[in-house]
């Protein structure tokens, strides 16, 4: 481990794991029951996915695409050390011949959605942002409001600091590293999360292999099967924050709501229609004290996580988002449904994630 103020001196490391195995009162604890209730309580109030609804989007060649919303998990909380260090982005630069005023980043949750552009324009192959409010944000981790640190809970300001970084670090690693969007484990992101949490190494080691409903990689990771899309480019245009405040027993408990706006083609050779999934995530994890629960070094702890996906297929759980475009005719539905702006960021992800599988106004 490192010299910085986020390190865990060997000494007190072997010090807290010697009290955690004889039980030395004051020793490192694992969470509570009621954080493990919390999460079963959350997972059941998401209830089942509703039937696929669909959306009439901009036509080619009067074609349909399909849009779902809606996944939502929450695991029990364990705790974690810090360890100070950083993982560069993997994206930057703009998308070709797209040029605007790029928006400053968000730091509050807005009041409204993005405007609608009055005259729809199509994305293509040298353009996949056009037409969409997206062209505005940030290119990768460049698109995520970071918040001031400051001294809280049993952390520094110069801890604080380096955990807002391992933070940014597990979105850049889980949701824009080129080699995961193409499909490979994601074990830079896995190796940041607290192996000592049973739901969640349960979860790592079912997702992957037999994905499901509540073990979905998705609700974590951002994943494509390059069998059947391509992704366009390499820019990943992002919107979103990072807060943080004291949880229990003095955790530095840090909140992730960010938006990943991915260029897709079909893998076809010589199709080049251009479509865009939509993925928002909230993540929470947790950077507790080491003398107070047993941890890894170098890991953080998940308290919960959502998703909210549009233009992903519904209901079905492949392990990879499942994208649509106007070509798949023979899966039309009729339209029926409310819609929902996936670019609107004024609403809770928690009220979005709660009324399953629906509809999205744009791509």
């Amino acid at each position: 481990m490192g010299n910085g103020e986020g390190s865990i001196p060997d000494e007190e490391w072997e010090r807290f794991l010697r009290e955690a195995e004889a039980g030395t009162k004051g020793a490192p604890e694992e969470p509570s029951a009621r954080a493990r209730m919390v999460a079963r309580r959350l997972r059941e109030e998401a209830g089942p996915a509703e039937p696929w609804r669909s959306h009439q989007p901009a036509r080619r060649g009067g074609g349909k695409a399909w849009y779902a919303v809606g996944l939502l998990a929450a695991v029990a909380l364990l705790v974690v050390a810090l360890v100070p260090g950083r993982v560069a982005g993997w994206f930057g630069g703009g998308g070709a011949g797209e040029e605007s005023t790029p928006l400053a980043v968000e730091s509050q949750r807005p009041d409204q959605a993005p405007p609608t552009e009055a005259v729809a324009q199509l994305p293509t192959l040298s353009q996949p942002f056009r037409g969409s409010p997206a062209t505005r944000w940030g290119d990768g981790t460049a698109g995520i409001g970071m918040p001031e640190a400051r001294a809280t809970g049993w952390m520094s300001k110069a801890q604080v600091a380096q955990a807002l970084e391992k933070s940014r670090d597990f979105l850049a690693a889980s949701s824009l590293d080129p080699a995961v969007l193409r499909g490979e484990r994601p074990r830079k992101a896995i190796a940041l999360i607290n192996p000592h949490q049973k739901d969640v190494k349960d979860y790592l080691a079912t997702a992957f292999r037999a994905p499901n409903r509540e073990n979905d990689p998705l609700l974590l990771f951002s994943r494509f099967d390059t069998s059947k899309v391509r992704l366009v480019g390499d820019v990943v245009k992002v919107r979103g924050r990072i807060t943080y405040r004291e949880g229990d027993r003095g955790a530095v408990e840090v909140t992730t709501d960010v938006t990943y706006v991915y260029p897709i083609a079909p893998a076809t050779p010589g199709v080049d229609e251009v479509a865009r999934t939509i993925v928002r995530r909230e993540v929470v994890m947790s950077w507790d004290d080491p003398a107070k629960v047993v941890v890894d070094p170098g890991t953080f702890s998940l308290v919960s996580y959502m998703v909210d996906t549009g233009n992903s297929e519904c209901g079905t759980f492949p392990g990879y988002f499942t994208p649509r475009f106007s070509t798949d005719l023979a899966t039309s539905a009729p339209d029926n449904g409310p819609e929902v702006d996936p670019y609107d960021r004024s609403t809770p992800l928690e009220e979005l994630v709660r009324e399953g599988c629906g509809t999205v106004s744009r791509s």
